[in-house]
């Protein structure tokens, strides 16, 4: 199988940065054999995956003191822009490209991706967002590695007008030599760009979306009897290790492939990979993985959490401890509970309810999961279970666990992150470099590996 390069163990190239000239790849940077594919010194068969938000010129500002004044207006710059991050999508050569920010709604940029992907071996599948927003996502998959088996689209229909992309493929060259195993391996990729939190009331309408997905994950494997594939999800998420959807993801067994390449764990914050329209700089590109032997709590539980953490998260914002709290959400009543009408009107009090936030039926759904006895209140001991929930995350980070001594499941295969890589290198330290100019989001590479698995699911 044609693997991923040995530039992720390269010192020479682990000191480029983007001093080097960003119209054109250096030379030096990337090792590659004489047909223009990576090359690599690992002996197993990997694949590589790549997420880049490449800034859509309808979005681009040229002048700070004239917001007005975008890309988009002027050819010559969006197109000698977008022709460079051709040159390196096409030089770095990864099995599977997730673009966000797709400038679907210009018919000559979108030719251009589309002919210049379609000639170097790769499908491609591009989605607008809803409404006529002008941008949207677009999925490359090079045929050398995966055959396409389904293709669906996720339309949120949400404030944001967001979408996300669901391909099924299967490996083309088996990932096992042995002859008792699936030859060929099936992955599920989704392709997503969620909603910019423009303030916090906006936290239920992300975690909605990133709840959709996983909804429609779960019953798109269960149709399918898809429960041995592992699951990639891409994209930019617009929102960093310490928000609720990265808790939300983590509690349903997804791990940050950056994250674990780099031997880091949840509370590490040392990279990022965007600097916003505030210019804020933040890691918020993530590619998920999650294996088959990861044993998930039910995705509805795990949604309540999250949804609690949010409830939390706004109460303490508001200077309320667990006592300041619990007297909020009481209201006027004077007995030491908390009915369910006041709750209500503590939520739509904290703008938790109505168009983008908790409906009336997931507002009923949380207080059946707080109301643990069943009584129609919550006492002081119920509310301080949902004042400690929290989405838990599983610690079994170690993807590699070939060894697990669980004699329950049947043997599957997942991946193991290699490595993992964000261009340019400088955003690695925690540093956003005044002379890159591709996009305002770094891109985010990494590379798998097969690994044989228990699966527990």
């Amino acid at each position: 199988m044609v693997t991923l390069a040995s530039f992720l163990k390269d010192p020479e190239f682990a000191n480029v940065d983007s001093s080097e000239n960003e119209s054109a790849p250096c030379k030096g940077t990337i090792l590659r054999t004489k047909s223009g594919k990576f090359a690599s010194s690992i002996s197993e068969p990997c694949f590589s995956c790549t997420t880049f938000n490449i800034l859509a010129p309808i979005y681009k500002r040229l002048d700070q003191q004239n917001q007005s004044v975008r890309e988009s207006d002027f050819r010559a710059f969006w197109l000698a822009r977008n022709e460079r991050i051709v040159d390196w999508l096409l030089y770095e050569s990864s099995s599977i490209i997730c673009l966000q920010e797709f400038w679907v709604g210009n018919e000559e940029l979108v030719q251009m991706y589309e002919q210049r992907l379609g000639a170097a071996g790769y499908d491609t599948f591009k989605l607008a967002r809803t409404n006529n927003r002008g941008d949207g996502l677009l999925i490359a998959v090079h045929k050398e590695y995966f055959r396409i088996l389904n293709y669906k689209e996720l339309l949120f229909n949400d404030f944001g007008d967001r979408v996300a992309q669901l391909l099924h493929v299967q490996s083309v060259i088996p990932f096992s030599q042995n002859t008792d195993d699936d030859n060929e391996q099936e992955i599920l990729i989704v392709n997503t760009h969620l909603l910019f939190p423009h303030d916090s009331s906006l936290s239920v309408v992300r975690l909605h979306q990133v709840y959709k997905i996983l909804q429609y994950l779960e019953t798109y494997q269960r149709e399918n009897k898809l429960s041995h594939a592992p699951v990639i999800l891409c994209g930019d998420w617009n929102g960093s290790k310490r928000g609720h959807v990265y808790k939300f993801l983590r509690s349903q067994g997804f791990v940050s492939s950056y994250d674990i390449a780099h031997k880091y764990t949840d509370s590490d914050h040392k990279w990022v990979s965007h600097r916003n329209h505030r210019g804020n700089i933040c890691g918020v590109d993530f590619i998920w993985l999650r294996n088959p032997n990861k044993s998930i709590k039910p995705l509805k539980i795990s949604w309540a959490e999250a949804a609690f953490g949010i409830i939390k998260y706004h109460l303490q914002k508001a200077s309320l401890d667990e006592k300041d709290a619990f007297e909020f959400l009481r209201g006027d009543n004077n007995d030491n509970y908390i009915t369910y009408s006041a709750f209500c009107d503590a939520l739509k009090q904290l703008n938790l309810t109505g168009l983008h936030g908790l409906s009336f039926q997931e507002t009923k759904e949380l207080w059946a999961q707080a109301d643990v006895d069943a009584n129609g209140v919550l006492d002081y001991e119920e509310f301080k279970r949902i004042w400690n929930s929290t989405c838990s995350v599983r610690m079994d980070e170690d993807n590699d666990s070939e060894d697990s001594n669980d004699g329950a499941g049947k043997e599957a295969m997942g991946f193991a992150v290699k490595n993992a890589i964000l261009f340019p290198r400088e955003v690695e330290r925690g540093i956003w470099p005044e002379n890159y100019h591709l996009s305002d989001h770094a891109r985010l590479t990494a590379l798998f590996s097969p690994v044989r698995l228990r699966s527990s699911r």
